[in-house]
């Protein structure tokens, strides 16, 4: 039996990849990236912010705030320097959700699809 076959059933989803790469606070900055970028130009736009800013400085309510502009409610808990925190929970009319979900809400409500690769550089 090959190694990668000893395995085979421990393979992680994207979401969890991306939550083991950065914790709460990569998470944190990716929505932020997200929300910047999909509301550019609207007041409730906020700004990019990158997972070890995150960690040092507070910036959960203006993401909170970014993605009530959307209809999405959302848990932020970025961590601080010395703790990753947990990861955020959205919900849309009271109904918990996926992040991917969210993202497709955010993008629907706003009327603008994008790929990752047009809000995450």
């Amino acid at each position: 039996m090959a190694d990668k076959d000893k395995f085979a059933d421990e393979v992680m989803s994207d979401d969890e990849l991306d939550n083991v790469a950065g914790g709460a606070c990569g998470e944190t900055a990716q929505d932020s990236c997200f929300l910047n970028v999909l509301l550019r130009g609207n007041p409730a736009q906020c700004d990019r912010y990158g997972a070890c800013r995150i960690s040092m400085e507070s910036h959960e309510d203006e993401i909170k705030k970014a993605w009530a502009a959307v209809g999405v409610d959302a848990e932020i808990d970025g961590g601080n320097f010395f703790i990753l925190g947990k990861s955020n929970s959205y919900s849309i009319n009271g109904k918990k959700v996926t992040r991917d979900e969210a993202y497709q809400h955010a993008m629907n409500v706003v009327g603008k699809q994008m790929s990752k690769s047009e809000w995450n550089w």
